[in-house]
């Protein structure tokens, strides 16, 4: 049976009567010509992806599920081709939408010559596309762009020609379906491998993930303390005026005022306080101690001789 090739317009939209395609991008290489990535994102009802596991790109070229996968990277006498494979029928049906785009490495679309989408029967080895769509730049700044979507409808599938650009690359086409890239992320062809990808899903959905075992690095935050309230300063004392009586220190009285009496010394000419050592002078003086009783037989001593006047 002939197949008849539907040339689609932007916006256009054709059925299908396969349920496994394959959606195939050429362009024409050469010099200064960046080389061409396709992706898929499978999206669910909202119009956005379900997990990072529905984004297959060059660092993740499988679903999970097998049903939506990467093609290596063909020459073909028209040029270089690169193919994303899906088996739309055996798709879980919370997948309402599969995607299928193509980004840029190394410079804009308004670089790359040819540029179309060619959608085929993948149950058939060799045979006409049932569809194609060229994909042209609208702005030259596109370093992503959304060539077609395959979509639900009824108990079938459609296929839409799109052709909307995104001049913030893949990262910013994922960021548009809910997937989070981390900041620093490469996205070109040899960023990480082909074993995991480098993105994520959006912060709000994702759940939360156990740090990296094989890191060896340990983040230690600076204690908290309560801020120190600046401490007041005594004012210095002032000097008073030259010339003006001087303040009175504790110890040393102003000068020329009287001076304050000491406990030790009197002042002059008054009274002076009792001691037990030194009475005071001009006072009478304190009684000796007796002396002891005379002995009674004590006689005075014989008198010598006596002088008389002859």
């Amino acid at each position: 049976m002939t197949v008849m090739t539907h040339a689609m317009l932007k916006g256009s939209n054709v059925p299908l009567d396969t349920a496994a395609v394959r959606a195939v991008l050429r362009w024409t290489p050469g010099p200064g010509v960046p080389d061409v990535d396709a992706s898929a994102l499978l999206l669910g009802a909202d119009g956005r992806v379900r997990s990072d596991e529905d984004f297959v790109f060059y660092n993740q070229p499988r679903h999970p599920s097998g049903l939506v996968r990467r093609l290596p990277k063909k020459r073909v006498a028209e040029g270089l081709t690169d193919t994303v494979e899906a088996d739309l029928g055996g798709l879980d049906p919370s997948v309402d939408q599969v995607v299928i785009a193509a980004s840029s490495d190394g410079d804009t679309f308004r670089s790359v010559s040819d540029l179309r989408i060619l959608l085929y029967d993948a149950g058939a080895a060799d045979g006409e596309p049932l569809a194609l769509f060229d994909v042209t730049a609208e702005t030259g700044e596109e370093t992503a762009i959304i060539c077609g979507e395959l979509y639900r409808r009824g108990e079938g599938w459609k296929f839409r020609a799109v052709g909307q650009g995104y001049p913030t690359g893949l990262v910013g086409l994922a960021t548009d379906f809910g997937i989070s890239v981390d900041e620093g992320t490469e996205t070109g062809p040899d960023a990480g491998s082909d074993t995991g990808s480098n993105v994520g899903t959006d912060a709000s959905e994702a759940p939360a993930t156990a740090p990296d075992p094989g890191l060896d690095v340990t983040v230690v935050q600076p204690p908290v303390s309560a801020p120190v309230p600046p401490q007041p300063t005594a004012p210095p004392a002032p000097v008073p005026a030259y010339g003006y009586p001087q303040p009175a220190t504790p110890g040393q009285p102003a000068y020329g005022y009287p001076q304050a009496a000491s406990p030790a010394q009197p002042s002059y000419g008054y009274p002076q306080p009792a001691s037990s050592a030194q009475p005071a002078y001009g006072y009478p003086q304190p009684a000796a101690a007796a002396a002891p009783a005379p002995d009674p037989n004590f006689r005075m001593p014989p008198m010598g001789p006596q002088f008389v006047r002859p």
